[in-house]
């Protein structure tokens, strides 16, 4: 079993991932206490996908994220570099698009998609300011990028709660649920070692994206950012 460091090297990742693709979404709904699909409807609510446009969902995994854009009549381009999860996504939505690619190196020419999006998966990526430019040229001028991502609850007591939960429980939850807990546990020290929202959106803008801002999920646990390319 595989389980990455923080500098994230990208075989070692998606390896992680391989390992724990047959349960990924089953162990992320335990773990989240059901948050997780909450947080997809928020997601889909953001992108606001219409017939006909192109989407572009970025670390989709087994594509469960992908779903509700295609429900709108949206055409909908999972990717992931996870060949594991891509593997498994195909299993169960195999008219699905799956698309293996490296979020630095996007396999898709410039100005293609309406809305880019990606959950859950930019903090796992080795270069977070190259995996945003890169959203940013495959994505069309006028088009929209949404980020869900863990982030820094709000209110104090409760933060320090939930780093106590992440390094705590944890990981004996995962082990309960998941092939692979020590992937879990590189997973909660990923949260705490990624940017607050304020840190995220300032990435965002110098990546070229404007009219960036974020809502809070969760108390903060998780934010939605959201940009626009000029």
């Amino acid at each position: 079993m595989t389980r990455a460091s923080l500098d994230k090297q990208p075989h070692e990742v998606a390896s992680m991932f391989d390992d724990v693709a047959a349960n990924y979404d089953l162990t992320n709904d335990v773990l989240s206490l059901g948050q997780a699909r909450l947080w997809r409807k928020a997601v889909a609510k953001a992108v606001a996908a219409r017939p006909a446009e192109k989407v572009l969902d970025l670390a989709a995994g087994t594509a469960t994220s992908s779903l509700p854009f295609a429900a709108t009549g949206a055409y909908v381009v999972p990717c992931d570099f996870s060949i594991g999860m891509l593997q498994e996504g195909k299993k169960r939505n195999s008219w699905l698009p799956f698309t293996a690619g490296d979020a630095t190196r996007l396999p898709f020419r410039d100005e293609t998609f309406d809305a880019v999006t990606i959950s859950f998966g930019l903090r796992n990526v080795q270069d977070t300011d190259q995996a945003l430019r890169e959203l940013y040229r495959v994505t069309k001028p006028g088009g929209r990028v949404v980020i869900c991502e863990f982030s820094q609850p709000v209110w104090t007591p409760f933060r320090t709660v939930y780093t106590e939960y992440l390094m705590r429980a944890l990981p004996p939850v995962a082990r309960s649920v998941s092939s692979n807990p020590d992937a879990y546990v590189y997973l909660a020290e990923s949260i705490r070692a990624w940017p607050d929202q304020a840190g995220l959106a300032a990435r965002l803008q110098q990546a070229g994206w404007s009219e960036v801002a974020w809502r809070n999920l969760t108390g903060g646990v998780v934010a939605l950012h959201r940009g626009v390319r000029a």
